[in-house]
């Protein structure tokens, strides 16, 4: 699904929006992506689009409590992870209440790759998925090209 994510955001950000479902699937295949993989992906970005503040405290955008990470999101979420989230909410580029959609969004993407990269492909797609990534830089901040997308 990292794959995917990557190559939608790389072909698709500087269009300004992605093609429809039917036609991403499409190109996404003849892309030689796996179907399961594409609908994985494609499931996870319809989340991420859908994701409001329902099932959220009244005022969690604008709390200052501290986050305490459960077991089970530090053995997804490394310290490096943990750390970048704290510096997001510290920079103010996510409130409280984005950094738990971004925890939920890291937790739900698969494969053996870095929380790091997660979490700054999640950021990116939250951030163009709300027009809200106007600015370059941040892309060029944000994201570091790991070793394994250089592969690919």
């Amino acid at each position: 699904m990292f794959d995917i994510l990557i190559y939608l955001f790389e072909n698709y950000f500087d269009a300004g929006n992605c093609p429809d479902s039917a036609t991403l699937t499409r190109k996404l295949t003849m892309a030689g992506f796996d179907d399961e993989e594409i609908t994985l992906a494609l499931d996870w970005l319809s989340d991420l689009s859908c994701y409001g503040e329902e099932g959220y405290l009244d005022g969690l955008a604008e709390s200052r409590s501290m986050r305490h990470f459960t077991e089970e999101e530090m053995e997804i979420i490394d310290t490096e992870g943990r750390g970048f989230i704290l510096f997001l909410e510290q920079a103010e580029v996510i409130n409280p209440l984005q950094r738990e959609l971004l925890i939920d969004r890291v937790i739900r993407m698969d494969g053996d790759i870095p929380s790091v990269e997660k979490i700054k492909l999640a950021v990116l797609l939250n951030l163009w998925i709300q027009n809200r990534l106007t600015d370059r830089g941040i892309v060029e901040g944000l994201f570091i090209v790991s070793d394994f997308h250089q592969r690919h």
